[in-house]
């Protein structure tokens, strides 16, 4: 059994990706074959974590995966690694108030699995009243084991002793003390972080991190800390079954959101993803039998996007006869248009009548469940799906047929239903899992 423990922290911005990555990095430097995954739906964190180990990291969301499916994942994470680190999103307990083990929280995950917690204390601003924080986590759900703590952006040892003392009457152990340090800090655009793939300077982070680990955390106490993950013995699970035998898959720096456990669970189905970029103006690979165009970063690409007419005249000829998916960033550029955020208009594929602007932006956050209206890759008709929505996009409708029925995670109405159009499907919504199957 492959030993495990969850990172995570009283809320976001604690520096719970800082303090995972520089983990990750001072492990897989002294060799131990560390896997990572991120709790939640995000796609930019685990891009890092599988730059820090050089090993896949994946998500774990126990919101829109079934149990099933998340025991799954976890054990095969952990089969072929020394040990597992998963970092949590969010606060530790933060999730849809609903079905309890089903909240999307981090701790749903330490409670399944039995996994001590590593916490995360931010102490800017205050000293011993983080030991009255902690002391309050570590009590909140008998369910969940808060096993150590780590102390950030600590000015000083003036600062940090008494701190650390306060802490030591709860009978839990400081792994460590990071000192404030702008440098340590990655970069953010609206989306979160900076994508991994574009930072030139990425190595050199991921050494820096590392050396702030073993400068600055007790490395060998958060191995020890770690507790045996039981591997599962169900059958493998598939989250949504591969669309087609050969899938045409848009990946460049435009289309980049894609769930690693999707990809995986179709190549172990028996698929073939064949990866073509529209920034590069390349058209969807004649010979595949469906196309998959991801969620990104559209926006930022929105000119070059707007004069790549290989890619776009072969992305109409495929969807003559065969089936195009797009999610957010895909379904913005099978719309009509893309105001970027300047108010300039680019024009885009126009395989579906919506547009989408950028020059008035408005958040759209939250977990979705869609009923699916019509067959498409990412399922039949009257199939239950479920995902998120995340991005700043408004959208102007067209005269399309609603894709799905969406509602959020209270089981409430949603009023973005998507677009199909032919062999032409899309919506903001990101699919995780089938949830009915």
């Amino acid at each position: 059994m492959t030993p495990a423990l969850l990172i995570s922290a009283p809320r976001s911005g604690a520096g719970k990706t800082t303090v995972t990555l520089g983990i990750l990095a001072a492990l897989a430097r002294r060799g131990i074959k560390v896997r990572s995954a991120k709790a939640g739906p995000d796609y930019i964190d685990p891009a890092f974590h599988a730059a820090a180990t050089g090993r896949s990291s994946l998500n774990l969301d126990s919101w829109s995966m079934p149990p099933s499916l998340l025991d799954a994942l976890a054990s095969d994470a952990a089969a072929d690694a020394d040990m597992l680190v998963i970092e949590g999103a969010m606060g530790l307990f933060d999730g849809v108030a609903r079905e309890p083990g089903r909240s999307g929280a981090a701790a749903d995950l330490a409670a399944r699995w039995h996994l001590p917690v590593l916490l995360v204390l931010d102490v800017s601003g205050q000293s011993q009243s983080a030991a009255a924080v902690l002391r309050g986590f570590a009590g909140h759900d008998p369910a969940v084991h808060i096993a150590g703590a780590i102390l950030n952006r600590v000015g000083s040892e003036r600062h940090r002793a008494p701190i650390a003392t306060a802490i030591g009457a709860l009978g839990i152990p400081v792994l460590g003390g990071i000192p404030r340090d702008a440098t340590l800090t990655l970069p953010e655009r609206h989306l979160g972080l900076v994508q991994a793939g574009e930072h030139g300077d990425l190595a050199a982070r991921l050494t820096a991190l590392a050396d702030m680990a073993e400068q600055h955390l007790d490395l060998d106490a958060v191995i020890a800390l770690a507790a045996p993950l039981a591997r599962s013995t169900g059958k493998t699970a598939f989250a949504i079954p591969p669309p087609g035998q050969r899938i045409a898959l848009a990946s460049d720096a435009a289309f980049s959101f894609i769930y690693p456990h999707l990809l995986d669970g179709w190549h172990r189905a028996g698929a073939e993803i064949v990866r073509f970029s529209p920034l590069a103006d390349e058209t969807p690979d004649s010979s595949c039998d469906v196309c998959w165009l991801p969620g990104g970063y559209p926006e930022l690409h929105a000119g070059a996007l707007a004069t790549a007419q290989t890619f776009r005249d072969g992305l109409m000829r495929f969807a003559e006869t065969r089936p195009v998916h797009g999610e957010c960033g895909g379904f913005m550029v099978l719309g009509e248009r893309l105001e970027d955020a300047d108010g300039v208009n680019h024009p885009m594929t126009g395989l579906l009548g919506h547009a989408t602007s950028f020059h008035k932006r408005r958040l759209h956050l939250g977990y979705r469940e869609a009923r699916l209206l019509a067959d498409s890759p990412i399922g039949p008709a009257g199939a239950r799906v479920r995902g998120h929505e995340f991005h700043y996009a408004t959208l102007i409708p067209g005269a399309d047929a609603p894709f799905a029925e969406l509602t959020d995670a209270y089981g409430q109405p949603v009023a973005e239903q998507g677009g199909r159009r032919g062999h032409v499907t899309g919506t903001f919504f990101h699919a995780i899992a089938r949830s009915d199957a």
